[in-house]
């Protein structure tokens, strides 16, 4: 079969559906990315927040519509939205062809091969690694999926379920051959990294995964995402801290700096707490980059409760910093609270907290200038090369623009001219 597949939301599905796709590959079918030339189009859906929602289901019915050029084209939605709203989704787009929820790669070929377009059963987020397509400088790998935490405002144990690690040995497998095959940087990811592990083997089991991960070659990035400050040890920011190809990059979503509001959101450590943590951090680490996640409009947030957020925000001054507006989730704890901030007062607040975080990211980013950095190239656009340090994740962080020569996916070395508050400047100094 031709498929084409479409790829929404968290980084997660992208490492499930690269999964899917090499599974699809090895057994014969093809990848294509023309829907008029496809017998059939997969889109992996979010169902996370509101705006992730519309997104799917927009992307859904533009697919759908292509049927009126390609009559034989069959559309599949699966993930989390599925997983979430099957019945729903079946009742209010009848153009679809298949509804598929939460289920493995190697499942999910399997059901499309014999022509089972419609699969419900509980989730199953986590995988043995057959194969997968990886072209880029960088690839995720999901080293589990769903959640036991119980955060107020958090829909995805509801379609996730409890949380589900994968076995080391074949998370080394995966990682072995995308560094055999040129990835240079891989990115952990799943619900809450600090879980891992503690289904199988009884105990946090990240710092044993970092320590086989490190051990199978020197000169690639390993970066750790998702880790919910609650359950972030010292064992794993020990870990981090002397794996030599694990990149100090702690990426730690708070959610709030207001007590009132972490502890309505179900969070257990409160603000001081969280303080004397990131101190941690920065006492055992001192160049660690700091990157956290704010919600804001949750249940009970007023102006105090914003402005001790801000204030938390610029005591830390975090590095990196995402925030989006609170979307009510049914099947939450906090679903039914009362709203007490205005959609739009929340986003006057978001945007009010993120240009302070620009000014404090442009603030922490002149540590660099003319200083040399080791530079990740991604792509070259005009006259620059684009690409990252490890100080920068992909797709939510800043890039590295660069004056000179070199080939994507190759190291170079440069010096760094400019500064901003999200992005660098540099040239070339020399390949690494």
């Amino acid at each position: 079969m031709k498929i084409g597949i479409l790829t929404l939301g968290c980084p997660k599905n992208v490492a499930d559906m690269e999964n899917f796709k090499g599974i699809l590959v090895r057994r014969g079918h093809q990848i294509v990315k023309d829907a008029l030339i496809a017998d059939l189009i997969v889109i992996d859906t979010c169902g996370f927040i509101e705006e992730a929602k519309k997104e799917s289901i927009e992307e859904i019915l533009n697919f759908c519509s292509l049927k009126e050029e390609n009559p034989a084209l069959k559309i599949i939605a699966t993930g989390c939205l599925v997983q979430r709203y099957f019945n729903d989704l079946k009742a209010e787009i009848p153009e679809l062809d298949g509804l598929i929820g939460v289920t493995s790669p190697m499942k999910l070929a399997d059901l499309l091969e014999r022509g089972t377009f419609f699969y419900f059963k509980q989730p199953v987020g986590v995988y043995d690694y057959i194969a997968r397509e990886s072209s880029s400088t960088y690839a995720y790998v999901k080293i589990g999926d769903g959640c036991d935490r119980n955060c107020a405002f958090c829909s995805i144990p509801s379609f996730k379920g409890r949380s589900k690690s994968r076995k080391m040995e074949d998370i080394v497998s995966e990682v072995q051959d995308l560094i055999s095959s040129g990835t240079k940087e891989i990115i952990l990811v799943s619900q809450d990294n600090t879980q891992y592990g503690k289904d199988f083997y009884g105990k946090q089991a990240l710092p044993d995964l970092l320590g086989k991960l490190d051990d199978l070659k020197d000169g690639f990035w390993l970066r750790v995402m998702y880790l919910h400050p609650d359950h972030l040890s010292e064992e794993i920011i020990d870990a981090m801290a002397s794996a030599k190809n694990v990149v100090k990059y702690f990426d730690i979503p708070v959610q709030s700096g207001s007590n009132k509001i972490l502890k309505a959101m179900g969070r257990s450590k409160n603000r001081e707490e969280l303080v004397a943590l990131f101190e941690k951090i920065r006492a055992k680490i001192p160049d660690a980059v700091l990157r956290t996640t704010i919600m804001i409009g949750f249940p009970g947030e007023t102006l105090e409760t914003f402005r001790e957020t801000l204030n938390f925000i610029k005591e830390i001054r975090f590095n990196k910093l995402g925030g989006f507006v609170y979307s009510p989730e049914e099947g939450t704890p906090a679903h039914g609270e009362k709203i007490t901030i205005s959609k739009e007062k929340a986003q006057e607040f978001l945007e009010e907290l993120l240009d302070e975080q620009d000014r404090i990211s442009h603030e922490l980013n002149q540590r660099f200038l003319k200083r040399k950095l080791k530079v990740l190239i991604e792509e070259k656009s005009g006259d620059f090369l684009i690409g990252r340090s490890w100080h920068f994740s992909p797709e939510i962080d800043g890039n590295v623009y660069i004056k000179g020569e070199c080939r994507p996916g190759e190291f170079v070395e440069a010096l760094i001219t400019e500064v901003y508050e999200n992005d660098l400047e540099g040239i070339v100094n020399e390949y690494t």
